[in-house]
């Protein structure tokens, strides 16, 4: 009996450790399914009777309702995909750029760019200013660049770049350049391939910033073929907001018309994250390792 103890004895805290690991997991596949529920049932259900994980009355009015102009949302996930895709790929290709040069030990300014970009972490010049510069002095007010040029160069993903490659051994660099290779060869065939952990992160929380973005819509997109998905489900969601508060205000024939205020809500949120959560997969396997670069080199 003894024999057979021991191994059940060692079995138990790897047994815990999955336990504990499951109810994580159910944690945060619970509210999903909460979400997706909540975006097929009734809204006078809801009202009534809560969340449930399953709905109790299915119904499909909040994809009517967000569906209504079908090519309108199919214009704005374009215009969302387009400015995801391109800003992210310029933007981890500049932000590389410069945590490659930050990286390196023989460039003799790197204090001065690392604190001139951790400056920009702790101030900013402001919301004024910047509209007068973007507006009056560049030129981008309704453009697609307004959305993509901003965040271009993010001080954080900067640094966690430059502790990864801080990590690359530079006598491989001085073994480049010994065989004649040139400095864009050296960052685009040696660096960007070692680098793909700290590159997959940062691209993933870049497309992530591009794609749930409504501000920069907001203050500067006044054409509605620019509107990006973000915003326009913000715009619904006000009309949402206004006519359930202002029934006073309302036709006689639709006052009595409950409408999908709370379903509505999920139904975006399930248009808006179904996207990220079909892209995260294929970043997966870099993402703990990208994490965890800043925790063991700063």
């Amino acid at each position: 009996m003894e024999v057979s103890a021991v191994p059940l004895k060692r079995r138990i805290p790897q047994l815990l450790i999955h336990l504990v690991f499951i109810l994580f997991s159910l944690s945060c596949i619970i509210p999903l399914i909460s979400v997706l529920s909540v975006s097929f049932s009734s809204e006078v259900d809801i009202l009534k009777n809560g969340y449930s994980l399953f709905p109790r009355v299915f119904d499909l009015t909040a994809y009517a309702y967000v569906l209504y102009r079908p090519i309108q949302l199919l214009g704005a996930f374009k215009i969302s995909i387009l400015v995801s895709v391109i800003g992210t790929f310029l933007a981890v290709l500049a932000m590389a750029g410069i945590a490659y040069t930050l990286s390196r030990p023989d460039y003799k300014y790197k204090n001065k760019l690392s604190f001139y970009v951790f400056f920009t972490m702790l101030f900013n010049g402001g919301l004024v200013p910047t509209y007068i510069l973007i507006s009056n002095y560049l030129h981008l007010k309704n453009t697609i660049w307004v959305l993509i040029l901003p965040y271009l160069a993010v001080p954080w993903f900067i640094l966690l770049l430059r502790s990864f490659m801080q990590k690359i051994p530079f006598h491989i660099i001085e073994s480049c350049m010994i065989d004649g290779a040139s400095e864009l060869r050296i960052f685009f065939q040696i660096i960007l391939p070692l680098a793909k952990p700290g590159l997959a992160t940062v691209a993933l929380f870049t497309m992530l910033q591009y794609w749930n973005d409504w501000w920069l819509s907001l203050l500067y997109i006044e054409e509605e073929r620019l509107v990006p998905l973000q915003y326009m489900l913000y715009r619904m969601m006000n009309n949402i907001s206004f006519l359930t508060s202002s029934t006073n205000m309302m036709p006689p024939g639709l006052k009595n018309v409950e409408l999908p205020s709370e379903s509505a809500r999920m139904a975006m949120a399930i248009l808006a994250a179904g996207p990220m959560l079909a892209v995260f997969p294929f970043f997966q396997k870099y993402f703990v390792r990208g994490l965890t670069v800043g925790a063991v080199k700063g």
